[in-house]
């Protein structure tokens, strides 16, 4: 004897088998795609800037920890580097704990007062 439902579970299985396969997968290719341009390339291009910016640093670079601590550069190894956090205060850490250049902000040009 064959029960109702294993007969009505025959019939939505044939036409939906002929529909799967690569059809299934178009949706997590998709949301792969969209991580990758939204998530993953965006960090990829983030850590390369660091990295070059890290190898680029040299004497006299004002500059910011990942701890927040302010200096500038006065001794670079390919390891270490010295900054100095104040007159006569020097700490050394690793070159990968530097967060970011603190540029000086650029002066501003004097406005004369033009009376007369």
């Amino acid at each position: 004897m064959i029960s109702i439902a294993f007969a009505m579970g025959q019939g939505g299985a044939a036409g939906g088998a002929q529909s799967g396969g690569f059809t299934a997968f178009i949706p997590l290719i998709i949301m792969f795609a969209i991580f990758y341009f939204l998530l993953i390339r965006p960090q990829q291009k983030k850590t390369k800037q660091h990295r070059e910016m890290i190898s680029a640093l040299k004497k006299g670079d004002r500059v910011v920890t990942s701890g927040g601590i302010h200096g500038r550069i006065t001794n670079a190894d390919d390891t270490v580097v010295t900054v100095e956090i104040s007159d006569k205060v020097r700490i050394k850490i690793n070159r990968g704990n530097i967060a970011a250049l603190n540029q000086p902000s650029q002066p501003q040009p004097s406005v004369e007062n033009k009376t007369g």
